[in-house]
């Protein structure tokens, strides 16, 4: 198989920083990219800022690939989205060439003439990629390894409380009342005058309620209600002024003064169950019975889990819970850790020994888990190239030393100002949605 290329399945941050480690290894990428161009999950939130400065969002292979092509690094400030994709990854993707296919979608990666069941030679064999292109047609290819670092933005999680779809969510979503994706300032503009309701205690919630509350501070008439699962505040807020990434503080910063300015309604302890829609609005019912103010639209961010589905056909050695690879799970578990807390790893703790050659890297390489940095997703595919060019010794080194800052891309806050760019059961009842008082529960930093 030393003829045939590498599949990387993805033209994100990952998957082009891994098509120029494999290139610096004498191995031939082939980067698969359903998008039309590159970062197409990032290009989702392009008006949104990271927590990370440019020195962490770049990967030290691509670094040197630019580099020949007079491309200087950014040394300073907090890129958006859109800037991550204009001044690092679309460089990038023009400097890997013809190594990078776009409108080209993964639909099933097995191994040539073996299905999940059959053992006899399986390591021998070649695997074989099913791809369909724009225009609906489909071939294959054959691959030497298979590097998926397809990410998790296709697959966001439900508003529903147990996992599933909330009754009537995806008939809410297919009437547009319910979106699972951040919204950009424009439209969150045109909501002035409505009752929107955001779902979910992360970042991405957190931007989108910031955006909303002040569409409010403009127009008085405008409703925005935040909900949460948990049943208390906690470290909703973050650290403030004594978190140790700037960006992130002032996140947190911002959107406890929208709460505290009646900007915002806060609801906690609320479960979806159901969602009812009526003459093209929403009501929310929790699984205890209370009800929420019927709403123009609904934007549930409940984070993202991994797209498991056209790897059906391969022995994947996963963690039954947070459905990344079994070696990595115990270190980015988020009940114990945060994504700062995490150790460097690489192709060891992301192999999976029944499938030699295949490697779950990035953002999908943490399953279920909440948060990740850019910085170990470079990590990691430097090892993985490593590894498939036979450097074990150099795979199984930890060439990266993290910040112990609990640093993680995400969501950071769309023209923050200056000073933050610095380094019981019963019938249907009315929700409470007082606004917090200034006193917060004790915050985990």
């Amino acid at each position: 198989m030393s003829d045939l290329p590498v599949v990387v399945i993805g033209a994100g941050p990952q998957g082009l920083a891994a098509a120029a480690h494999l290139l610096e290894r004498g191995l031939q990428p082939v980067v698969l990219e359903s998008g039309t161009g590159p970062g197409a999950a990032v290009a989702q939130w392009s008006h949104v800022r990271t927590f990370s400065p440019w020195p962490e969002l770049v990967d030290a292979a691509a670094t040197r690939l630019l580099a020949r092509h007079g491309w200087v690094a950014p040394s300073t400030g907090y890129p958006t989205g859109g800037e991550w994709i204009s001044g690092y990854l679309t460089p990038l993707a023009d400097a890997l060439g013809d190594h990078v296919r776009y409108r080209t979608r993964v639909t099933g990666v097995s191994r040539q003439g073996h299905d999940r069941v059959l053992t006899k030679d399986r390591d021998e064999a070649p695997f074989v990629v099913h791809v369909v292109d724009h225009h609906g047609h489909e071939s294959t290819l054959s691959a030497r390894a298979v590097v998926d670092a397809s990410g998790t933005w296709s697959q966001p999680n439900p508003a529903g409380a147990d996992g599933l779809p909330a009754l009537g969510e995806a008939a809410a979503a297919s009437a547009g009342v319910v979106t699972h994706t951040p919204p950009a300032p424009e439209n969150s503009a045109a909501r002035a005058g409505q009752h929107v309701i955001v779902v979910g205690s992360g970042h991405s919630a957190m931007t989108a309620v910031i955006e909303l509350a002040e569409v409010a501070r403009q127009h008085p008439a405008t409703r925005v209600t935040w909900v949460l699962r948990r049943g208390s505040i906690g470290d909703t807020f973050g650290g403030g002024e004594s978190d140790a990434l700037p960006q992130r503080g002032a996140l947190g910063t911002r959107v406890h003064a929208a709460v505290n300015a009646g900007l915002v309604q806060m609801v906690t302890g609320f479960r979806t169950e159901r969602i009812a829609v009526e003459s093209g609005r929403a009501t929310l019912i929790a699984e205890d019975g209370r009800t929420l103010s019927a709403a123009d639209q609904v934007i549930v961010l409940t984070g993202f889990r991994p797209d498991l589905s056209f790897l059906s056909e391969l022995r994947l050695e996963l963690d039954p819970v947070l459905q990344a690879p079994l070696k990595l799970a115990p270190e980015i578990d988020p009940n114990l850790h945060s994504c700062g807390s995490v150790p460097p790893h690489g192709a060891a703790e992301l192999a999976h020994p029944e499938e030699p050659g295949l490697f779950l890297v990035g953002m999908k390489s943490y399953g279920r888990a909440p948060t990740f940095l850019a910085l170990t997703g470079y990590e990691q595919v430097r090892s993985v190239a490593a590894e498939l060019s036979g450097d074990h010794d150099s795979a199984g080194r930890v060439e990266l030393v993290l910040p112990e800052t609990g640093v993680c891309t995400g969501a950071g806050l769309p023209d923050a100002p200056a000073e933050a760019h610095q380094g019981g059961c019963g019938g249907p009842t009315q929700a409470d949605v007082s606004p917090l008082s200034s006193e917060l529960d004790p915050i985990d930093a």
